[in-house]
């Protein structure tokens, strides 16, 4: 997981990926590993695995990973997907109607802070996900310490 500096985090959920995931599935399995978040919260979240999964799935061969860490004190989620790609995520250039390219936009949006970490064979793109980040309440989980 990333060292961010903060806190220790709880790692929740461990995900090889490959041609045949769901994506629907994963994030069913995300649900179920983050209960206990806010609906905001878990919304974001949700939303941020489903576009680094896919473009694990979309832009690249080889198989990938996804992994979770959820830390209480401060509510937050580190969301990291390793993929075979040298290549850093693209932002995208949609246009009215269609339905794809604003996925690395999102997550920049979502993220407090978001990022790749290049390694022989990949890389890994992080998003770190905070409780009452600028588009929730501050009180959005009831997270305890």
């Amino acid at each position: 997981m990333i060292d961010n500096g903060e806190r220790a985090q709880l790692h929740v959920l461990d995900v090889r990926l490959d041609r045949n995931t769901d994506v629907g599935a994963v994030r069913r399995q995300v649900e179920e590993a983050l209960t206990d978040l806010g609906g905001d919260h878990l919304c974001d979240v949700l939303l941020v695995v489903s576009e680094l999964v896919r473009n694990v799935l979309d832009h690249t061969a080889g198989p990938g990973r996804l992994r979770l860490a959820r830390a209480r004190n401060p509510c937050q989620v580190v969301v990291e997907v390793d993929d075979s790609s040298s290549l850093d995520p693209v932002r995208g250039a949609s246009r009215l109607g269609e339905s794809r390219g604003r996925g690395v936009m999102m997550v920049e949006d979502m993220a407090h802070r978001w990022g790749t970490k290049p390694w022989p064979g990949g890389k890994t793109v992080f998003a770190l996900l905070r409780c009452g980040g600028v588009r929730m309440a501050a009180n959005a989980c009831p997270c305890t310490p």
